[in-house]
Parts: structure tokens; sequence; C-alpha cells
């Protein structure tokens, strides 16, 4: 079309200057002449707006048939949705294509069939790439179809587009329901009273609960140390429920219970498509989900090393990235750890970064063990006590030199030992019985066969429990020969077994005292 016009303009040209040249008298034929200039213009005008060239500028694809279906053109835009060129299809008539497979649901035959316009959805074979087809036909003055003209609309982008709003609105779903979750267990902490004082009067837990007090409103990171069972997780949700963020997201988790080629996806999250196997959405990190609260990161020893820079990241930057994401996250987030590991060992064995470490522990708080807070036990037995007679409708009661027998024991568990064993003396007891000292000497494996020998009602509690500490350790003595093998079978400090002795009257041999 172009070239046919570019030949007419030029004719006209050469006929004009010609005339003019040769000073035709042009007065008698001044109205053709002016009809040539005239023709000429237009013919200039349509080439500067050739519709071939405006077409290769449109974002949607053009596809123009003649009445017949034979295709006549397709712009630049067609071929980069469809990925088909035009020497493939130019020419050829859309009956044909079809039955080559060169596309699919083409709306031609139904165009110039109904004479009107026609949607359809379509899908390049080529590419993939999915369209939105609309038809529309261009009649002549007697009603017939002349031209077809089709416009794809390429909706890969638009689909996909759809895909990750969906998968937005299923985060957001999911966040929101962990808020709810936290939310409930914000519930459920205040109704366990964890917001009130540590159980315990011994000098020990009246200085951690001094420390709580000291930190819980201070937005700083703590770091929380004691053997398993101590009481870590209660001091955390201590601090948890008496600071400014108590209305906010609670997230523990456990550093040690999470493999760890998944704990990075779990703490940080991930991109949609990171790697193989995640899920086309991506995933929200805990970070992320505690956001504006707390997270507490227990057993952080056994963090893995190349993750711990990712957690220096957040204290220092407050921010965090998703695996496979290069776009920074902002967070609010106050950190809790607790370990029953000694990081500064760790350090010194190149496991724990030292930069971590001084970041962790800018508060510390430590909680001893039951077996040095001994005065803690009675009370915290007679605390699970009433939970788990509540618990199991019960009314049981323990034996006055019950409590003396358990402070003999070592509760190697701590406190959560403590707890399950009476939660078992509980369930093993009736309804209103008393739970015998038969019974808990049997599960602390604490048998004194000279029990029988104490006359209780010519001595006093303090003289039967001296009496079984005498002959207990001097038992042990005799056996092993040495206080660090006593100490040992009956699972306290070297240090214990000599002031004990001491106090007992037990005359230890020098070398049994040094050993």
């Amino acid at each position: 079309m172009k070239n046919k016009i570019d030949s007419s303009e030029a004719i006209l040209k050469e006929l004009i200057t010609k005339i003019e040249r040769q000073n035709w008298d042009i007065s008698s034929h001044q109205e053709l002449f002016a009809g040539l200039k005239k023709v000429l213009s237009e013919l200039t005008e349509a080439r500067d707006l050739d519709f071939r060239e405006i077409g290769d500028h449109l974002y949607d694809g053009i596809y123009i048939t003649d009445g017949n279906g034979k295709t006549l053109y397709v712009n630049a835009a067609y071929t980069r949705i469809t990925g088909i060129h035009p020497e493939e299809v130019v020419g050829k008539y859309v009956d044909e294509l079809l039955t080559a497979g060169v596309y699919l649901n083409a709306v031609t035959p139904e165009v110039i069939k109904h004479k009107k316009q026609v949607n359809s959805m379509g899908e390049s074979l080529r590419n993939g790439t999915k369209m939105l087809i609309t038809g529309s036909p261009v009649l002549d003055a007697e009603g017939n179809v002349k031209k077809v003209v089709i416009i794809d609309r390429e909706i890969t982008d638009l689909l996909q587009m759809k895909s990750d709003l969906e998968a937005s609105q299923k985060q957001i779903k999911a966040v929101e329901k962990d808020k709810i979750k936290s939310a409930l267990e914000v519930e459920h902490l205040r109704k366990l009273h964890l917001n009130k004082n540590m159980i315990g009067s011994s000098l020990e837990t009246r200085q951690v609960i001094k420390s709580i007090q000291q930190v819980a409103g201070l937005d700083v990171t703590v770091l929380i140390t004691g053997e398993t069972g101590a009481g870590k997780e209660v001091v955390a949700n201590e601090i948890y429920m008496n600071s400014a963020r108590k209305n906010d997201p609670f997230i523990k988790v456990n550093c040690a219970a999470i493999p760890a080629n998944l704990l990075e996806a779990e703490l940080f999250g991930y991109a949609r498509g990171a790697f193989t196997g995640a899920t086309s959405s991506g995933k929200t990190g805990l970070f992320e989900l505690a956001d504006k609260g707390t997270i507490m990161l227990d057993e952080i020893g056994d963090m893995p090393m190349e993750l711990q820079s990712k957690l220096l990241r957040v204290i220092q930057h407050k921010e965090i990235t998703r695996i496979g994401g290069s776009k920074p996250v902002k967070l609010d987030v106050r950190i809790l750890s607790a370990t029953n590991c000694d990081l500064k060992d760790l350090v010194k064995q190149g496991r724990f970064r030292e930069d971590l470490y001084y970041r962790l522990n800018v508060f510390p708080i430590h909680i001893p063990p039951l077996r040095s807070r001994d005065q803690d036990i009675e009370t915290l037995a007679r605390h699970f006590l009433e939970i788990y007679n509540s618990k199991y409708a019960k009314n049981t009661a323990i034996e006055p030199l019950g409590f003396e027998m358990m402070r003999q024991y070592s509760w190697p568990g701590n406190i959560r030992e403590l707890q399950n064993i009476i939660e078992r003396l509980v369930i093993v007891s009736e309804q209103d019985g008393t739970i015998s000292n038969e019974q808990i000497g049997n599960l602390l494996n604490i048998h004194p066969s000279y029990m029988s020998e104490l006359v209780v009602e010519e001595m006093g509690l303090k003289e039967i429990v001296s009496n079984i500490e005498k002959k207990t350790i001097e038992k042990a003595l005799a056996l092993c020969g040495s206080t660090r093998k006593a100490a040992k079978v009956l699972k306290v400090d070297q240090s214990t077994i000599v002031k004990k002795a001491k106090k007992l009257g037990i005359n230890l041999r020098d070398e049994n005292a040094h050993q």
C-alpha cells in the first residue's frame, strides 16, 4: 500500500511540474489543475499517516483480514505477543492457519458469519501467551464484510497480577489469623496470671523477679540462661506481660526443634519462587509476624552460624530480607533469647558469633537450678498440686515428710520435672486421698530402708530430715569412696556434700574431702 501511494504521488508531482514549466494555458482548466493539486495533497497526507507505521506503535496486537478471511496485515505488537511473524500468516487464510495449528480460538470466521463484534479468550501455541481477542467487521455500503480487524490484548501479566493479588490477600488473612491467635494467647496468659510474680520465696527467685521488674518496661534485648526446665519461658512470659508490647504478638521459636535447613525460611520467610518447592505466594517469616510485638528465640545456642549473621542484622538495622528477595522489610520487634548453653564457651569454640553474643546479652537474667533454691520446692509443689487437683477434679494432699523428701532430690529436670511428678501423683491418687511418702520415694528413686527405724513421735521434722540426710550421705561415701563420686551419685555439687557432712558431723577422711 505504501509503495502504491509513493508511486501515485510521484506521477502526480511530475505531471504538475510539467504543466507549470511549459506555461500551458490552464485558465480554462483551472478547476482540473486545482483538483490535481488536491489529490497530491491527500496522497502526501495518506503517506504521512501510513496506518502500518502507526500500527507498529500500538501496544495491542492488530490482525487484519479481508472479507474472505485472508490475512492482510499484522503489526509488530502481534508478533511480540504471539511469537508469530508476518511472513507466517500474511497472504494465508485463517481457516488454513487454524488447521495448521498456528493458533487457537480464531474469531475471524465468526465475525464474517455473524457480521458483528466477537470476543474470545485465546492462547498462542508458540509461546503460551494468553490473550483477550476482539474481532470487529468493517462493512461496505451493501452491508457485506470487506475487512475484519482483530485486536489481541495480552492478559498473561493481568492474570499474574490477579494471582499475586489473591496470594497477597491470603497472606493478609494468614497474618490476621496469627494476630488473632496471638491475642488469644495473651488472654490465655492473663488467665494463668502470668503477669503476677513468679512463684517462690527464695533469695534466688526474688533476685530473678527483681531483674524482671527492672527490664520488662525497657525495650532492650534480654538473654535468659538456665538449665532445661528451670523456667526460662516463664521468665520470658513475665517480661512480655509486663511490657508495653503486651497487647501485640508474642512469637516463640525453638531454634533446636526446627531443622537447620528450614529455620532460615521460618524466621525470615521467602519470596515467590525463591527455591524449588517454594509456594507461589511466598511465605511470611516469624519475624514479620512478630512485628510491633516480641519474639522469643529459645535454645539460641543451637542456631546455625550462617543464620547468626542474619540475626545480627535484624538486631542492628531492624530489618530482614526474605530468602530470594531483594527488598528489605523494616521491623519493630523486641527480641528475647534463652539458652541452657554457656554462650561464652561457644564463642571460644568458634560456634557462636562474639558480636551477636554481646548484642543479645544487653540484659542477662540467670535462673538458678531448682536444687540450689530448695526453699521454693514446697511452694511450687503446692502450686502444682492445686492446679492438677482442679484439672482432675480431685482433693489430694501430700504428707508433710513428702515435701522434705522432695528437698533431698536433685531435680535434674528442674521445675518441669517437679510439675510432671506432681501431676503423676495426683493422677494415681484416690479422689480424696493422701499422697504417701512411699509414692514420692518410688517416683524419685529414694528408698531409705532406715525409715522404719525412725520414731516420728520422738523426733521433730528437722531431726528426721537430718537423720535421713546423714544416713544417705554416709552410705554414698561408703559405697563411692570420695565426695566427688558421692556427689555425682546423689546428683549434687561436691561442695554441697562437704558442707552437709560438716553440718551433720560426718567425719571425712582427708582424701575423701579433696577428691
